[in-house]
């Protein structure tokens, strides 16, 4: 699946950061495709404020 980082970092929770490092996204906007596991969609769902699948595969 591909996932997007939507909005900025700046004063997130250090856990919350981690998991979107985590995912391997840097900077706004920018889009990068992880493996549909149960771990990376926990990842996605513990931050679904910050970030959005942009499809799923």
């Amino acid at each position: 699946m591909k996932v997007k980082l939507v909005r900025s970092l700046h004063g997130r929770a250090k856990g919350h950061k981690s998991c979107v490092m985590g995912l391997g996204l840097r900077r706004i906007h920018q889009i990068v495709a992880v493996e549909d596991t149960p771990s990376t969609r926990g990842m996605v769902n513990k931050v679904a404020y910050l970030v959005r699948i942009v499809e799923e595969t």
